[in-house]
């Protein structure tokens, strides 16, 4: 891996299993529409055999957010947890032909490497069921100082923090960043997640552990548990950390573009156009993707923030939530390069 990344991202190894279906099939296995749930092996075989053909491809919301930056020119890393199995290797195949760095050695024994079985409705909407598997067993061993140190940005995976020991990881990096005089972001990645650990969230943003925060207006609404979007937007704008400084928000709104959110001021960038909404798996990993690449290039923070809504966009007009289409060369097209 290179000696200087401008990006190290933490998060769940996974591999996306992806299908196409409809309503009454969601009904029928009994999942929620729009959400992700955590399911174990056995639940996740039967539900692989009743999705019928599928999509296999590599994927974790932050390895996405990686695999995102690296194709605009970032610098990128990855820190997570396979098995040497065969979607262990898939995956570590797919992260490093796109230019990512992912040195973590692969657990030799327990768990299977983590899936992530998706059902794609005709509108576009994504509902998760996520066996973690191997994922889970990311721990501070495999958290390597001088890596760490080398980052810009250090990025962080709110789906990781279920496991106490990927916990320990992540408050690892983000104490070694923050003494390297580096960045630290965190996505809150979903609003169940959010939910589960609201009051460590909030605690890791008002201790300082976290500089850069990424969110989804739904996310937001939960984490300050109010069902009024703008007062969530007001609770970000005015939040300060223990020693008195303004975080950096992005909050994505779907098809009314994000907000860049700073210093107590809120500026809206507007979505990029979209010829039509396929699948919208992992359009927040990307609008990160590209805002974390345009940091890396100097770019203002809200010139970033446009750069994501693009990647974002690319990225929900097909299936999977890897890019398909050369992400500098339509940055460019669009002058945001």
């Amino acid at each position: 891996m290179t000696a200087s990344l401008d990006l190290l991202v933490l998060g769940n190894a996974i591999v996306d299993v992806i299908a196409r279906a409809d309503e009454p099939f969601l009904t029928a296995q009994g999942v929620t529409k729009g959400a992700m749930q955590l399911i174990d092996e056995p639940r996740a075989e039967s539900l692989f055999q009743a999705m019928g053909q599928t999509t296999i491809v590599s994927g974790g919301s932050g390895a996405n957010t990686a695999v995102g930056a690296a194709l605009l020119g970032a610098k990128t890393g990855f820190v997570g947890k396979v098995r040497d199995d065969e979607l262990g290797g898939l995956f570590g195949h797919d992260l490093k032909a796109t230019g990512v760095g992912f040195t973590v050695p692969p657990a030799t024994e327990g768990a299977a490497t983590a899936r992530c079985l998706i059902l794609v409705t005709p509108d576009g909407e994504r509902t998760m069921s996520t066996y973690l598997g191997a994922c889970q067993g990311l721990s501070p061993e495999d958290v390597d100082d001088a890596l760490v140190k080398s980052a810009r940005v250090v990025y962080l995976e709110g789906y990781l923090w279920d496991p106490p020991a990927a916990k320990d990881a992540f408050r690892k990096a983000a104490q070694i960043a923050h003494q390297a005089g580096n960045a630290v972001a965190l996505t809150l990645s979903d609003a169940f997640c959010v939910g589960r650990y609201r009051d460590e969230f909030l605690g890791l943003i008002r201790d300082g552990s976290i500089d850069i925060l990424f969110a989804n207006m739904g996310e937001l609404q939960s984490l300050y548990q109010t069902d009024d979007a703008e007062a969530a937007v007001a609770a970000l704008r005015d939040e300060r950390n223990a020693r008195g400084r303004h975080l950096l928000g992005l909050v994505t709104r779907s098809a009314e573009g994000a907000l860049v959110i700073q210093g107590g001021e809120v500026r809206a960038v507007e979505a990029s156009p979209v010829h039509a909404v396929v699948d919208t798996t992992g359009a927040g990993d990307l609008f990160a993707a590209g805002f974390l690449a345009g940091h890396a290039r100097g770019l203002d923070n809200v010139a970033s923030a446009r750069l994501g809504t693009l990647a974002a966009a690319e990225v929900i007009q097909h299936i999977g939530a890897r890019p398909q289409t050369d992400l500098v060369g339509l940055a460019k097209a669009r002058g945001l390069l």
